[in-house]
C-alpha cells in the first residue's frame, strides 16, 4: 500500500516537473523563429540560412547512434537530459552577448559558429527528451503528458511572442535581437533546475558490448530492425514525411521578408496565430484519438500539413499567410502527439534509447539533406516554386501513411 502510494506520488510529481520544465523551455523557444529572420536581415545568404536549418542534421546523423549507444548503457539519462537542455538553451544567451558587444559584420559566422557547437547536446537532448517523456508517461499516458507540455509551449509561446512582437519594432535593430535573446534565455535555469529532479527507475544494465567493426555493429542494427518491421515501417514513412517538412524550414521566414516584405512584427503575429491555434489542437486531437484511434489523427494531420506550404506559395500577402497558419496550427498539434506516440509504440522498451537513436538518426538526415535542398531549389525555381515541392514531398508521405500496415493502429 505504501508502495503503491510512493509510486503515484512520484508520478504527480514527475508531471508537475515535466509541465514546469515546459515553461522555461518555451520561454526560451520564443526566441527560434526570429533566429533565422536575424540572420536574414543582417544580410545572410539562402545557403547560410539554410546551413542554421540543417547544422543539428549534419550532427546528429553523424552522431546520433553513438549517443544512443552511450545512453543506452546509462542507469538514468535524467542528468543527461537536464544538462543538454541548460546548453542548447544557454546559446541563446551566447547569439545576444554577441549581437550586443561585437561588430556586426563578424555577427554571421559568429552566430553560426555558436549554433553549429551546439549541436552536440541538441543531439543528446533529442534522444534523452523521447526516453525520459516515455518513462514519464507510461504506455498509456503520451498523449495527456505531452498534449499538456505543448499546450504550455503554446500559450507560453503566444503571450511571449505578444509581448516580444510589441517590443521588437521599437528598439533599434540589431540591440532589439541581442536583448530579446539574452533576456529569454533565462527558461534555461527554469529548466535545468526542475527537469533535473524528474525521477525514473534506473534501466537494466546492457550486456557488455563485445569489440567488433562498424560493419559487425552495422550488422546488428540491421538484424534488431529485421526483428522490429513495425518500426522499420513507421519510422521510413515518418523520414519521408518530416523530409517534406524541414525543406519549408529556411524557406518560410525567406519568403516572408523577400516576396511578402513582411516587418517582424507581422511575422511575429503569424508565429503567434499558428502557435495560439496549435494550442486548440493538443486539446481537440486527444479526443479524437480516443474516439477514433490513432490511425484517424495520423491520416488527418498529415494530409491538413500539406496545405500550409502550398497556400503559402500562392499567398498575395501577409494577412492571408496568417490565415494559412492557423490552418497549419489545429493540424500540427496533432502531428506533434500523434508521431511521438506511434514511435513510441513501436519502440521495444529493453532498446529505448537504441532505437530512439535510429529514428533520430532518420530524422536528421531528412534536417541535413531537405533545407538545403530547399534554399537550392528557391535559387533555382524560386521561393514559391520550393514551397510547392514541400507540399508535394508531405503529399507522398500521406499516400504512403494511406496504405495500412502493423506500424499504426486502428
Amino acid at each position: 500500500m505504501n508502495s503503491d502510494s510512493n509510486s503515484t506520488d512520484v508520478q504527480k510529481k514527475n508531471f508537475q516537473y515535466v509541465q514546469i520544465d515546459a515553461v522555461g523551455v518555451s520561454i526560451s523557444n520564443i526566441s527560434a523563429p526570429f533566429l533565422p529572420v536575424f540572420l536574414t536581415r543582417l544580410g545572410a545568404s539562402n545557403f547560410q540560412v539554410g546551413l542554421l536549418s540543417s547544422m543539428p542534421g549534419i550532427t546528429g546523423l553523424l552522431f546520433a547512434i553513438l549517443v544512443g549507444r552511450f545512453l543506452q548503457t546509462r542507469p538514468n539519462v535524467v542528468p543527461w537530459y537536464s544538462l543538454s537542455r541548460l546548453l542548447v538553451i544557454s546559446s541563446y544567451a551566447l547569439t545576444g552577448l554577441l549581437t550586443l558587444f561585437v561588430a556586426p559584420e563578424y555577427t554571421i559566422p559568429a552566430t553560426l559558429a555558436i549554433w553549429a557547437l551546439a549541436t552536440l547536446p541538441q543531439t543528446a537532448l533529442a534522444v534523452a527528451f523521447s526516453v525520459v517523456m516515455n518513462a514519464v508517461a507510461g504506455p498509456e499516458g503520451r498523449y495527456q503528458l505531452l498534449s499538456r507540455r505543448w499546450a504550455i509551449f503554446g500559450l507560453t509561446g503566444v503571450i511571449g511572442t505578444f509581448l516580444v512582437t510589441r517590443i521588437i519594432d521599437v528598439v533599434p535593430f540589431p540591440t532589439n535581437y541581442g536583448m530579446m535573446f539574452l533576456i529569454l534565455s533565462v527558461g534555461g535555469f527554469i529548466s535545468f533546475y526542475f527537469s533535473s529532479r524528474i525521477s525514473i527507475p534506473d534501466q537494466p544494465a546492457p550486456a557488455p558490448a563485445s569489440k567488433s567493426s562498424a560493419w559487425a555493429s552495422a550488422q546488428g542494427y540491421l538484424a534488431l530492425l529485421r526483428e522490429n518491421p513495425r518500426f522499420a515501417s513507421f519510422a521510413g514513412k515518418r523520414f519521408v514525411y518530416l523530409s517534406g517538412l524541414a525543406l519549408s524550414q529556411p524557406l518560410m521566414p525567406l519568403f516572408f521578408v523577400r516576396t511578402l516584405n513582411a516587418t517582424d512584427g507581422q511575422i511575429g503575429s503569424v508565429n503567434m496565430t499558428f502557435t495560439a491555434v496549435m494550442l486548440i489542437g493538443y486539446f481537440l486531437w486527444p479526443r479524437i484519438s480516443r474516439r477514433y484511434g490513432g490511425r484517424v489523427v495520423l491520416l488527418a494531420t498529415t494530409f491538413g500539413m500539406i496545405l500550409y506550404p502550398a497556400l503559402t506559395a500562392i499567398a498575395p500577402g501577409i494577412g492571408w499567410v496568417m490565415l494559412f497558419a492557423a490552418i497549419a496550427g489545429l493540424f500540427q498539434g496533432g502531428l506533434d502527439l500523434v508521431f511521438f506516440d506511434e514511435l513510441m509504440r513501436t519502440v521495444p522498451p529493453e532498446y529505448s534509447a537504441t532505437f530512439v537513436a535510429l529514428a533520430q538518426s532518420m530524422q536528421y538526415l531528412s534536417a541535413v539533406v531537405a533545407p538545403m535542398l530547399g534554399t537550392y531549389l528557391a535559387d533555382e525555381i524560386g521561393l514559391g516554386g520550393a514551397l510547392m515541392v514541400s507540399a508535394a514531398i508531405r503529399l507522398l508521405g500521406f499516400l504512403l501513411f494511406l496504405r495500412p500496415d502493423a506500424s499504426t493502429r486502428v
